[in-house]
């Protein structure tokens, strides 16, 4: 059975969780233009983790009667972030990146929530991909006169070469959301762990938040220097 419009309970019920996360410092500094590449880069390396557990567990869902239906290629992130890696980090990043205290309590609980209750990872999937979709463009754009960056070098993770229109995607990705065999209680405990999702990545801001002073007086270093 499906329940009746599941997207929009899922739109409404984090809405409140939407608006905390983009209102932490890190989020609000970023939408201002101050980032460093110190800091754009240490988010870069917690995404990657997670987004390696999410599209993992995906993958290994795919016979699952609710996580099958997202087995949505076109939205993996992982080699993008791959390659922003590289472009951060040089030619051995894999060995100099490691997860945060709070990037390895998300991946944790995606873990956790794939062997429990697999259906709990539409939650996640939403809260990542469809954010990435919405907002991604307009972050694209500010990092990249931010942070200096031509030809999209380092931004990788916000180009979704396989998608031409985001807004049709998205309309699809909705629908597949509605069509989903899940009961109202499935529904109900979904929007819980999205709202979670939601504080689990700003936990991770809350990590970043510690480069944004360092941001702020580059910036301001930097402009001292133009001027002179």
């Amino acid at each position: 059975m499906t329940v009746s419009d599941f997207a929009k309970q899922l739109k409404e019920g984090t809405k409140k969780s939407h608006s905390a996360a983009e209102n932490t410092t890190f989020v609000k500094s970023f939408l201002r233009g101050v980032v460093s590449k110190e800091s754009y880069r240490a988010l870069v390396n917690d995404l990657y983790f997670v987004y390696c557990a999410l599209e993992e567990e995906v993958s290994n869902l795919k016979d699952h009667p609710v996580i099958g239906n997202l087995q949505l290629p076109d939205l993996n992130r992982r080699d993008a972030l791959e390659m922003d890696l590289r472009y951060y980090y040089g030619p051995i990043w894999r060995s100099l990146i490691k997860p945060s205290e709070a990037c390895e309590r998300y991946v944790n609980r995606i873990r956790e929530v794939a062997k429990n209750e697999p259906e709990l990872l539409v939650g996640h999937h939403y809260t990542r991909y469809l954010g990435d979709l919405s907002g991604g463009q307009i972050l694209k754009g500010i990092a990249e006169k931010a942070l200096e960056l031509g030809n999209g070098q380092g931004l990788k993770f916000y180009d979704f070469e396989k998608i031409e229109d985001t807004k049709a995607y998205k309309a699809g990705y909705r629908g597949i959301l509605n069509d989903l065999s899940i009961d109202q209680h499935q529904a109900d405990a979904i929007i819980v762990e999205a709202n979670y999702a939601f504080r689990l990545n700003m936990y991770m801001f809350d990590t970043l938040e510690g480069n944004w002073f360092k941001s702020l007086l580059q910036i301001f270093i930097s402009s001292i220097f133009k001027k002179k």
